[in-house]
């Protein structure tokens, strides 16, 4: 069963697409990423998930239940925090909890985030670090146990313990089978705590692979050193680029089979050669060249 479906999403401001014709499903239980750089149309993308603004076109289904006509209903089982975090400044964070539970009922679990998160109900948010604010942007998502979590750039602000504080907390949320679905521009992050990714670039989804299926993505970097005569303009193809040279040596990036390109280069007198799989990160810029 989706949790989420997103189907041919659109909207534009003027001739700026900033979410244009963007497709995915969210399966229930999973942990799905949105990644992309700032400005590539995630925050966008989310505002009309939560019905704050209205897409041009496209439909949005959350729960079984258009997103649109059931936007009340449907948040009360959505925790959902934004990028821009907004709380009342006057106000201490404990006030905030008692406004969430008077609007959901009541709960023990926030008491659990507040330890679990080191966060002192007591003060005023405008005594508030941008961390501390962070923290209580999470526990208002978090405290009813929501049946999906739509999280926009959650860990922003945190240091890297409460990070992982954050990574436990929902991955125990999806083993009792509920769905998150956060936006980052972390790859690193996205890495260690999604079952899948959704990529985007310039508005349009450009790739939704799992983790797992993105680390296999074969990309390499040889470096090559040469006694002698160098190759040069033979070893360009599809896939094979010469990204440096040295008085000796090569540095050469190899998307697909590598293969024919090692049988091209013992055709010379190799005094070293180093072969690495390039990392998550240079796997994911290849999605934005």
């Amino acid at each position: 069963m989706n949790t989420i479906t997103v189907n041919n999403l659109k909207k534009y401001y003027g001739k700026t697409k900033a979410v244009d014709g963007v497709s995915f499903e969210v399966k229930e239980g999973e942990i799905m990423g949105f990644l992309g750089p700032n400005g590539a149309g995630k925050t966008t993308a989310i505002r009309c998930m939560m019905d704050f603004l209205r897409p041009d076109e496209g439909e949005i289904t959350i729960l079984g239940e258009d997103a649109q006509r059931e936007s009340s209903r449907l948040k009360q089982d959505i925790g959902f925090l934004s990028g821009d975090v907004k709380l009342y400044n006057h106000w201490t964070g404990q006030e905030h909890l008692d406004l969430i539970e008077r609007m959901k009922g009541k709960t023990d679990y926030d008491l659990d985030l507040i330890a679990e998160f080191s966060f002192d109900p007591r003060k005023k948010v405008k005594e508030l670090s941008s961390g501390n604010k962070q923290k209580l942007g999470l526990i208002l998502a978090l405290m009813h146990r929501p049946k999906l979590l739509i999280l926009d750039e959650p860990t922003a602000g945190l240091d890297p313990l409460l990070q992982n504080t954050f990574y436990n907390t929902i991955r125990s949320g999806a083993v009792e089978g509920r769905t998150v679905f956060m936006s980052s521009h972390n790859l690193a992050e996205v890495e260690k705590v999604c079952d899948r990714v959704c990529i985007i670039k310039a508005g349009k989804l450009v790739a939704v692979e799992s983790i797992k299926e993105l680390k296999k993505k074969k990309i390499y970097t040889i470096y090559a050193y040469f006694q002698g005569d160098m190759p040069g303009s033979e070893l360009q193809r599809d896939g094979v680029e010469i990204t440096k040279k040295f008085t000796d040596g090569l540095v050469i990036s190899v998307r697909g089979e590598i293969d024919p390109l090692l049988d091209e280069l013992s055709k010379y007198k190799l005094t070293d050669i180093e072969i690495t799989h390039a990392s998550l990160e240079e796997v994911f810029m290849e999605y934005y060249k």
